[in-house]
């Protein structure tokens, strides 16, 4: 994975990116500190913060959040709290939320922001996967 993907091999369109960021911007407002999209085999950040620093190991924290994605699927399968949706993780100096399919997610880190916005959040960038056919 390599978030300096070629200019010529993109993940998503530029506009699909664009609409992407756009649709978590107003759903979590200024409160949105990067939004990294990844497939199985690669992810891009398609938006950083201009007062963040440009040095998290992406390589690292996609992977962990693929694999910690297939581990939960695997886990809560069949179960009574039925299918997964997303996942919040809480930190010292921010939040992340995942939202994932079988073969593509979403990575937005925010600042504070409420329960609300998560699931907010969450259903947009659900309902432009469903847009795109994202399974």
């Amino acid at each position: 994975m390599s978030d300096d993907t070629p200019a010529d091999v993109e993940l998503l369109p530029e506009e699909a990116q664009q609409h992407l960021t756009t649709t978590c911007r107003t759903a979590a407002g200024d409160s949105v500190r990067s939004v990294v999209y990844f497939s199985r085999t690669d992810y891009q950040q398609l938006y950083l913060r201009g007062d963040l620093e440009r040095d998290a190991d992406l390589d690292t924290f996609v992977g962990s959040e693929w694999q910690d994605f297939n581990i939960t699927q695997n886990a809560y399968q069949g179960s009574e709290l039925g299918d997964y949706r997303y996942t919040i993780r809480v930190f010292e100096n921010g939040f992340l939320v995942r939202i994932t399919t079988h073969n593509h997610g979403v990575i937005v880190t925010t600042d504070n922001v409420t329960l609300r916005d998560f699931e907010e959040l969450a259903t947009a960038v659900g309902h432009l996967f469903d847009e795109w056919n994202l399974d």
